[in-house]
């Protein structure tokens, strides 16, 4: 395919972006080997599922990743940028059983337009490494995975009681129930159920987790690592061993504040306790107390323990003996504990802890104060809420009369001398539950012999297959549990007939190692290769949306370090450095209301329809510049007009002045020898240069940098030059031109590419490499300075070169028009870019 030489209106960006991506895929430019001379760099957005259609929102994270892969490929970097898809999980089915299409056949549709629509933006992205996680050659190590962690008793079984979604009719981690609902279905709530379930042992490296957030500091955004170590969620405190007063049955409590033990009046234990149900069974109670227990387990874990959410409880008829007073205090069950946190049982001290005191309120139980404030001593029968503050122990035995903060350790030591209490650390985290009662996943490799109970698959026989010939019209549920012919094996140890486990792998396992597997795509005797893997890892930049924060990333670290320390891998962490992008909202249709696209809100924008209009360079241009990449931002059509604007007046002016361009001369230029105008232009291009360079590599400011890369597109309009222009000058404006189009080549590659031909360069802008400031340029004696006031241009003023930050600022406050725009106002805050702008807020 061949581009028209034309001018102006005949820019044809359908035309050359396809060129380009032909020529780019037959000279293999993207596809990464190892080489030692380089530094090597893998960046990589997170693993698209291929559901639906993709739209805008979508490709802004595509093209944030991109543009890395291509400005560190301009800046020597041997570079890693690979794309797969995270084809198991539940859409799949969902959409065989309403549309009567098999999962396996709906998943490779949307991959394959999922791949026409990202090749046709020009993503550099090495598709030889392309892989799909429900693919046998991958899902194969899914198994072996699987086999490793139940060798290192990291995987076991157990009957549990779970998240039930009964729309997907499948089982829900903790993560992926949304305020009481399914995450993909806002308006079904999310039931309990016992079921035999497998889970790998997270909680084993809770500690690790935890630690080495440390080493993520440096890349990784604070919120997410927050998020993490909330998910964590460690707490030191202590065990304390209650019993059930009339049978005997230990009660165990884990608390962070054992110097309230003293104040005691009573125990709260969660409805899914299995204390519950031995001591019940039986009792007068029994009903009362299960008929309560069940309904509560109904009721999502954040709407009870919301602060809104009015404390109800049952009163067991039993009660649990105080080791610290030998005191019998009654036993409830209430809806604000939690089996997840502790032992599921809180020794309630209604004096010192606000849900205690409204729970004891409503039920007319009894508060004792154990805790004295020293400045308003404090009638329990007169108080209006629990007192949380320090104070000073009374009613605690031998702690009467000591600060409570210097009690603590010893009250503990008390119990662990006595024998019923001791020190201990509690996480909030839970292990994670891998099972998935639904077809469209990768079967875990376990049979279930009625001898020899669960056995793992022999390696030698991975992958176990997912059957092709399933049914999804007979019934809802899992069709693996009515196909014989996979459900019939024999058991590995004793030969005796046997079943195959029927649940399949949740989703997140098999996304929670790919970027390993990018690595040796096609092995077949194992996952990856030690040596190659760590060479390419960790992750040097890893891009994706923050609704990750916890589920995907802290599975991910974890799957790492156990392959650490079997020996697998060299490193500890995954991903060096993080970006979560914000989204890409748009006004809806129907309800005008603005929000993340999303289909069912009906504000999706097409990447099909717009770019057969504009051009992938026009879109990509205005997906980074619409706003900084990691915050939200609106869409506008009238955006992306300016953006097609700026290409076609530069694509315009090449054509314009391209035998001024290809006849000028190159090399370093001698600044000495410039008058005012050429010096001024040779400034700002390599002025442009610096602030660009910085913009990329100090935390993806894309839409500063694609702005200062107008600003001397805009310089460079007005420099007058012509066939009369002395060499000099011919120069100056040449290496401009050449400029804007190299640093223009990460984020719009295809016109890029065509303009640097244009200027008679052999084709391969990345082999130009990125450009060098020459720093003579940049020196010169003052330099102009804009000040904003409120965001908006009052005033520009004139300062020496390198003036510290401080005297900038005094500069732009002194300023007669500036002084004039602040009468009345108060300054709030100023912000000095050196050499470039002054911000004042005020109000």
């Amino acid at each position: 395919m061949t581009v028209k030489q034309a001018t102006g209106a005949d820019y044809i960006p359908d035309a050359i972006e396809r060129k380009w991506q032909q020529r780019w895929a037959e000279a293999r430019v993207f596809e990464a080997e190892a080489d030692p001379a380089r530094p090597k760099y893998y960046v990589l957005e997170m693993l698209p599922y291929p559901s639906g259609t993709l739209h805008m929102g979508h490709m802004r994270n595509y093209t944030i990743g991109d543009v890395v892969a291509r400005y560190k490929r301009m800046r020597g970097f041997n570079v890693l940028h690979p794309m797969g898809w995270d084809a198991f999980g539940l859409p799949a089915e969902n959409a065989a059983i309403q549309h009567g299409i098999e999962p396996r056949t709906w998943t490779l549709n949307n991959i394959a337009e999922f791949k026409r629509v990202l090749t046709r933006f020009g993503f550099s992205y090495d598709w030889r490494r392309e892989i799909s996680t429900c693919e046998p050659e991958y899902y194969r190590w899914n198994q072996w995975f699987f086999l490793r962690m139940l060798e290192r008793n990291l995987a076991y079984r157990k009957r549990s009681r779970v998240n039930w979604c009964p729309k997907c009719e499948t089982v829900l981690a903790n993560e992926q129930v949304v305020e009481g609902a399914c995450w993909r279905h806002e308006d079904t709530p999310v039931e309990q159920k016992e079921l035999e379930q497998w889970f790998l042992r997270i909680t084993a490296y809770a500690e690790e987790l935890l630690r080495d957030i440390a080493l993520l500091r440096q890349g990784w955004p604070e919120r997410v690592l927050v998020m993490q170590e909330n998910w964590i969620g460690r707490s030191e405190g202590a065990r304390i061993d209650f019993v059930v007063t009339e049978t005997g049955d230990p009660c165990p409590v884990f608390t962070t504040r054992p110097d309230t033990v003293y104040g005691v009046t009573f125990m709260a234990i969660a409805p899914e306790h299995p204390l519950l149900q031995k001591i019940m069974r039986g009792r007068p109670r029994e009903k009362e107390v299960m008929d309560f227990a069940r309904a509560q387990m109904m009721i999502s874990a954040a709407q009870r323990t919301d602060d809104a959410t009015r404390k109800e409880g049952v009163f067991t008829g039993f009660h649990v003996t105080n080791p610290y007073t030998g005191e019998a205090v009654p036993l409830w069950v209430t809806n604000y504990v939690l089996m997840e946190y502790g032992s599921g049982a809180v020794m309630a001290v209604p004096a010192h802890d606000q849900r205690d005191f409204d729970f004891a309120k409503t039920y007319g139980l009894s508060v004792k104060v154990v805790i004295q404030d020293p400045a308003r001593p404090m009638d329990p029968s007169s108080m209006d809420s629990a007192f949380v503050e320090d104070g000073v122990m009374v009613n605690s035995g031998p702690f009467n009369g000591r600060p409570n903060r210097e009690v603590l350790r010893d009250i503990v030591r008390y119990a662990k001398e006595r024998g019923f209490g001791d020190f201990e650390i509690n996480y909030r985290i839970r292990d994670w539950l891998i099972s998935r009662q639904r077809y469209w996943g990768a079967p875990i490799p376990i049979i279930h012999c009625p001898e020899c109970g669960a056995v793992p698959v022999p390696e030698k026989d991975l992958p176990v297959l997912l059957p092709d010939d399933v049914d999804f019209r007979a019934e809802r549920g899992n069709p693996l549990e009515r196909h014989e012919a996979f459900l019939r094996a024999s058991c590995p140890k004793c030969g005796a007939p046997a079943r195959r486990e029927t649940d399949t792998i949740a989703q997140w396992l098999c996304s929670c190692w790919y970027f390993l597997r990018f690595v040796n795509p096609r092995l077949r005797d194992r996952p990856f290769d030690k040596d190659d893997v760590n060479a390419w890892l960790p992750v040097d930049q890893y891009i994706g949306g923050i609704e990750h924060a916890v589920l995907h990333l802290l599975y991910s670290r974890f799957v790492v370090k156990v392959l650490h320390d079997a020996g697998y891998v060299s490193f500890v962490e995954p991903f060096g450095a993080l970006f979560t992008q914000g989204m890409i909202c748009k006004r809806s249709e129907k309800t005008g209301e603005l929000a993340k696209m999303s289909k069912s809100k009906g504000n999706v924008v097409s990447p099909d329809e717009l770019v057969r209009e504009y051009g992938a360079d026009t879109l990509r241009l205005y997906t980074l510049f619409i706003g900084p990449p990691e915050r939200d931002a609106e869409w506008s059509d009238r955006g992306i007009e300016g953006a097609a604007r700026f290409l076609k007046r530069l694509w315009a002016r090449f054509y314009e002045r391209r035998e001024l361009i290809a006849a000028a001369g190159s090399g370093r230029l001698d600044v000495s020898k410039m008058d005012p105008v050429e010096r001024e232009l040779y400034r700002q291009t390599h002025q442009t240069i610096a602030d660009v360079s910085r913009d990329m590599e100090g935390g993806f400011h894309f839409n500063g940098a694609i702005a200062r890369i107008m600003e001397l597109a805009n310089a460079a309009d007005e420099c007058d030059v012509s066939r009369e222009s002395r060499p000099i000058r011919l120069a100056v404006y040449r290496e401009a031109m050449e400029t804007i189009v190299r640093l223009l080549a990460p984020f719009a590659p295809h016109i890029a590419e065509e303009l640097w031909t244009v200027a008679g360069h052999a084709p391969g802008i990345i082999k130009a490499g990125w450009p060098e400031v020459d720093r003579t340029a940049l020196e010169r004696e003052t330099v102009e300075i804009v000040v904003q006031v409120n965001g908006k241009v009052r005033s520009r003023i004139t300062v020496p070169v390198g003036l510290e930050s401080g005297d900038v600022e005094k500069a732009a406050l002194a300023d007669e028009r500036v002084k004039r725009f602040l009468e009345g106002l108060t300054v709030r805050k100023v912000i000095v870019v050196p050499n470039r702008l002054v911000n004042i807020a005020a109000s």
